[in-house]
């Protein structure tokens, strides 16, 4: 029977985070958003993830803004986002109240789907968030954060696809942010799942190792509905597989997409004019566009390989790099074999990082380290040795509960202190998730020292596609 995959674009969200740190700008966005909108992808991946930090830290942009624009000229296509559960968009956990209003603030301002997942596969961070999406009639798909490891077997992933379902998510993504999915692993684990759980699943990867563009087939082939590629400009290395080559791939098959590769190609001509201007003004490294076998080694995400890179060059030790990347999986696992996704992988990362350049490891130990291994942020996969815990964190108390059980209510408190620059009722939230960055933001915007070409459309009326 033909079975017609879905396609989500990450071009304006994904594909940049992983290869110029989320540094595109609504302005490089805008001129092409009604083509996209005219191709018929399934979502466009479009917010969410790091964008909403770049925003406000280093584009001078408001990121609610940025999503209002893009609801306005992409109404027939639905948004994506993607949300940390508990973390939401930022780096520690949230109270329930912050969350629930976070989500539904999401959904009014455009978002259709939200992609929601746990660094650590704690199926208790996410019950709060999967309940808000459902509540606010967005469509809620689990994605479950893959990586290798003593523990992570097919059936482990079974398993916890099941406590997804259970959970209440509308679909499951196999999330593969370190390009870790070998072809033939993608086909027993998408059989597995799909075997064991009722729901739409979609197929996630990077191209980082080179096998991007397989295991897409191996998993379509074996079932899944919906994968993920990015325009081929900004396709490849530590992004996605290329969309149109998928397209192609697919085309005249029972899993033909049914999208037009001549209406690709005028989309393609407009971001192969941006690449160049990211080349020309070195946003884009030309090291992040290279196939790097090695990613298997190291289980390092794409996003998080561009941060490490600029990290040690900001630090003047650039050439440290492969020292780094190989105490990255001695840090995972003495911290419980945590998957590699943000915010583990800064933290993890991070962490490495010090290890290598005070020639000492844990001499030199960040609070989120120190919080990972406490608990704080969820139980870990593995156990973590409790002679290294003691290390870490001395005699603190490991927590065990889910940690926003330890949260009080906080949304009242955050709008207290954000008072004086509220001007919509989302800034509060910006606040909550980077306080310092967004009050920064405020001071320039109230200076009216910020813009975009487009501020007046109605806000009321923003169109979902069904």
């Amino acid at each position: 029977m033909a079975k017609k995959i879905l396609i989500t674009e990450t071009v304006l969200r994904d594909a940049h985070q992983s290869l110029i740190a989320t540094r595109m700008s609504t302005e490089d966005m805008l001129p092409i958003l009604e083509k996209l909108d005219k191709v018929g992808f399934y979502s466009l991946e479009c917010w969410g993830g790091a964008t909403f930090d770049s925003c406000l830290r280093f584009l001078n942009e408001d990121p609610w803004e940025r999503l209002r624009i893009i609801r306005k000229h992409c109404p027939n296509t639905k948004l994506q986002m993607l949300f940390r559960g508990q973390n939401m968009l930022g780096y520690r956990h949230y109270a329930d109240d912050v969350l629930e209003y976070f989500v539904q603030r999401s959904v009014a301002n455009g978002i259709d789907i939200i992609r929601i997942f746990d660094a650590l596969n704690d199926i208790k961070n996410l019950q709060v968030a999967i309940k808000a999406a459902k509540k606010e009639k967005a469509h809620a798909q689990v994605a479950i954060s893959y990586t290798t490891g003593p523990v992570f077997t097919t059936d482990y992933y079974v398993e916890y696809a099941k406590r997804i379902a259970d959970a209440g998510a509308d679909s499951i993504c196999i999330k593969d942010m370190a390009a870790l999915l070998t072809p033939y692993e993608t086909e027993r684990l998408v059989k597995a799942i799909k075997s064991a759980v009722d729901l739409p699943l979609q197929l996630h990867t990077h191209y980082t190792s080179g096998l991007a563009s397989m295991c897409l087939l191996k998993g379509i082939e074996s079932g899944a509905d919906v994968i993920d590629t990015a325009m081929s400009p900004l396709a490849l290395g530590t992004s996605h597989a290329p969309t149109e080559s998928m397209v192609a791939a697919l085309k005249d098959t029972e899993y033909d997409t049914g999208l037009d590769l001549v209406q690709l190609s005028e989309i393609r001509d407009y971001f192969m004019k941006l690449r160049q201007k990211y080349i020309s003004s070195g946003l884009l490294d030309p090291k992040m566009l290279a196939v790097d076998a090695n990613a298997l080694i190291y289980q390092v995400p794409g996003g998080m390989l561009s941060n490490l890179l600029s990290q040690l060059k900001q630090a003047g030790k650039e050439d440290k790099l492969t020292e780094v990347l190989q105490e990255v999986p001695r840090v995972r696992k003495d911290a419980g074999y945590p998957p590699l996704v943000t915010p583990t992988s800064q933290i993890v990362g991070t962490q490495a990082v010090y290890n290598v350049i005070t020639g000492e490891r844990y001499k030199m130990c960040t609070n989120e380290f120190k919080g990972l291994v406490a608990g704080k942020y969820g139980t870990t996969p593995m156990p973590i040795d409790p002679e290294f815990r003691k290390r870490i964190i001395g005699d603190e108390p490991a927590i065990t509960c889910r940690p926003a059980d330890l949260l009080e209510p906080e949304l009242d408190k955050l709008r207290e202190e954000a008072a004086q620059w509220i001007e919509q009722e989302e800034d509060v939230l910006s606040y909550a998730q980077f306080p310092k960055v967004a009050v920064d933001f405020f001071e320039k915007r109230k200076n009216k020292k910020y813009g975009i070409d487009e501020k007046h459309f109605d806000k009321e009326n923003l169109i979902h596609p069904v």
